[in-house]
């Protein structure tokens, strides 16, 4: 008569209790993710880099391009004359821009003193990453755009430097 060893069943139940807790940690990440970016980011609120509160409950039932930059990144610099334009063209529409900031305050501030935008700016700081990355943006890479319909649900997300004919395209069928 043979005696199955313990150490197989052992190794299972292991691996069964490995996998099971994987799979709810990528469950958990998933709704969450699913939250943020069918929700909406409407209950955040932000320094304005030249004082007051930024809400982005201001926004809601409006369209709106909701931008992630820095300083330091080549691309968000070079997209913000795009995204300044379509601010001042489709204002008169509904839509809105906010360009939110991952950067710190005083760069921030420096920045926008010598190229001013029409469009609101928060101060997201380095935390804008990890935010952009709950609406979608899974490389965290910048600049980062979501696009809000006035139904507050994403109409598209886009990792990248945006151009302003793809904002138009964008906003068709909701300005």
């Amino acid at each position: 008569m043979s005696h199955a060893s313990p150490m197989p069943a052992r190794r299972w139940l292991l691996a069964a209790g490995a996998l099971a807790a994987v799979g709810t940690g990528v469950g958990l990440a998933l709704w969450q993710r699913r939250d943020a970016s069918e929700d909406g980011p409407w209950t955040l609120a932000f320094e304005r880099p030249g004082g007051g509160r930024l809400a982005l409950s201001e926004f809601r039932g409006q369209p709106l391009v909701l931008n992630f930059w820095a300083t330091w990144c080549p691309p968000c610099v070079r997209e913000m004359p795009a995204l300044d334009r379509f601010a001042r063209d489709f204002r008169g529409r509904g839509w809105r821009v906010v360009g939110l900031a991952a950067d710190q305050e005083r760069a921030v501030r420096d920045f926008l003193a010598q190229s001013p935008v029409s469009y609101d700016i928060g101060l997201a700081g380095f935390a804008g990453i990890e935010l952009s990355r709950q609406l979608g943006n899974l490389s965290g890479g910048l600049p980062f755009t979501v696009v809000y319909g006035r139904n507050g649900r994403v109409k598209t997300r886009h990792i990248g430097e945006t151009r302003y004919d793809q904002l138009a395209g964008w906003a068709s069928g909701d300005s």
